[in-house]
């Protein structure tokens, strides 16, 4: 009953393994639907558990499985939004399926390892699992595999990076135990060494979260890759990089100033380059990977401020912002018919042909751009605050300006949809299930920005 959320979501990929061997290829689509929804299910059944394996390097509680939970409800969303466009040739649905089911069991176990190696693992798990269904798209071409080399280049090197800084962890503390490490490593905090070993450390994380200057990756992976693939590295790896980020970043204390000028320095810039990048972008997917780098900043706000409210901020926001980037990729899921990229263009008259992906193109946009009363004007206030607190006010004003910058992006998005006519009109027809989905991401980023402050205590009591 500990492992629940980690054993359904093996046996999802177990079940696509072996329909990878069979000759019947039907309703792949179907079953993969049915079992993330029990997926789910599962795992929040788990959000109570406790419990410790492997001598105490798997630690199953409270902050491990809220985690499971979104990731668990992230995992289910993509599925459930997976069109039937063909963007993913038959042949390779099964094996597309499990990857993705291994990649989830990966970050899975991520948010629960509190030991070095056992970290390693997961992450490999996950890593590897992505590298493998990058390529996969209908409309093989350069971009695809170019997409799929650099993330597997780029991955190989922020893990060995990551690797050289625990190399030197294990130096200070003789444990790979990050318990033990955070009893002997204040004494080496004040040192060059102590800040090298937990910047390198973070680095696979940074590389997970798109962060400045561990970015590159992320436009050329987000243009080539499939709709559905972008969907999903573009959110759910997020969840688990948060999760570890605030429990490594433990292992300092909020007197680490060299820390926190370094990690202030990279939300700076990556707030900074994203969003005044994402001003000239024409590719949307283009445009929400430069929107993904800026929103990475803004996430480290909560965790530089080195508190349990800072930490709990920043849950609330890689929440809210999974739900609301699935909810623009749930439209260039929907407008795109055969798996092709969407071009900003290509919004033209979207209020006339669907008004219902009009508003939650509207409701996502007005979000990330951080306009009340959604719930990415909630998060960005508790991170923004959190930050003062800490008397952080330079990365505060900052933060500020560069969100009066992105509203400029996010608000042509819908500007585009309602005001610019198309050449034709030919309505978008969407299914029962759709309709759903779509009062689904409008309904869960609404609530969590009039109701956010039950989500917020739940975050300071899992800390």
């Amino acid at each position: 009953m500990l492992l629940l959320p980690e054993i359904s979501v093996f046996f999802f990929s177990v079940f696509f393994l072996f329909c990878s061997i069979s000759k019947n290829k039907n309703n792949i689509v179907s079953f993969g639907k049915l079992l993330s929804l029990l997926v789910f299910a599962l795992t929040a059944l788990g959000i109570a558990n406790n419990g410790e394996f492997f001598s105490g390097a798997y630690r199953i509680d409270l902050f491990s499985q809220i985690f499971k939970v979104l990731l668990g409800l992230g995992f289910c969303l993509v599925v459930l939004m997976f069109g039937e466009n063909k963007e993913i040739e038959d042949a390779f649905l099964s094996e597309y399926y499990m990857f993705l089911g291994f990649s989830t069991l990966g970050l899975m176990m991520l948010t629960s390892s509190v030991e070095l190696i056992s970290i390693v693992l997961a992450l490999e798990l996950s890593s590897y699992s992505l590298y493998v269904i990058v390529p996969l798209r209908r409309a093989q071409g350069q971009f695809q595999i170019e997409a799929s080399m650099k993330y597997l280049f780029f991955g190989a090197i922020s893990t060995g990076i990551m690797l050289f800084g625990m190399s030197y962890l294990y130096g200070m503390a003789h444990s790979t135990f990050l318990s033990d490490i955070i009893s002997v490593f204040p004494q080496f905090l004040s040192k060059p060494i102590g800040i090298l070993a937990l910047v390198l450390t973070l680095t696979g994380f940074f590389f997970k979260l798109s962060l400045f200057p561990f970015h590159f990756w992320a436009p050329d992976i987000y243009e080539g890759a499939s709709n559905s693939t972008t969907t999903f590295i573009a959110t759910i790896p997020k969840v688990a990089a948060t999760a570890l980020l605030i429990r490594i970043t433990m292992l300092a204390s909020p007197d680490s100033f060299q820390l926190v000028n370094i990690l202030m320095v990279l939300a700076a810039l990556s707030m900074t380059f994203g969003n005044l990048v994402g001003l000239v972008q024409k590719d949307i997917k283009r445009l929400l990977a430069y929107s993904g780098i800026a929103h990475a900043g803004y996430l480290m706000m909560g965790i530089l401020s080195m508190s349990r409210e800072g930490s709990a901020s920043a849950m609330f926001y890689i929440m809210i912002y999974v739900f609301m980037t699935l909810a623009c990729f749930y439209v260039l899921l929907l407008l795109s018919q055969k798996g092709e990229n969407v071009k900003l263009n290509d919004l033209a008259g979207l209020s006339r042909k669907s008004p219902l992906l009009a508003l939650l193109l509207a409701v996502a946009a007005f979000s990330l751009a951080g306009i009340p009363p959604t719930g990415g004007f909630t998060g960005k206030f508790f991170l923004l605050t959190s930050a003062f607190r800490s008397g952080h006010l330079t990365i505060v004003i900052i933060a500020a300006v560069n969100t009066v910058i992105s509203i400029f992006y996010y608000l042509n998005l819908v500007r585009i949809s309602y005001s610019k006519e198309a050449v034709s009109i030919e309505p978008i027809k969407l299914s029962l299930s759709e309709k759903f989905l779509c009062y689904l991401f409008i309904f869960l980023i609404l609530y969590m920005g009039i109701l956010p402050l039950g989500l917020l205590e739940l975050f300071k009591i899992a800390l």
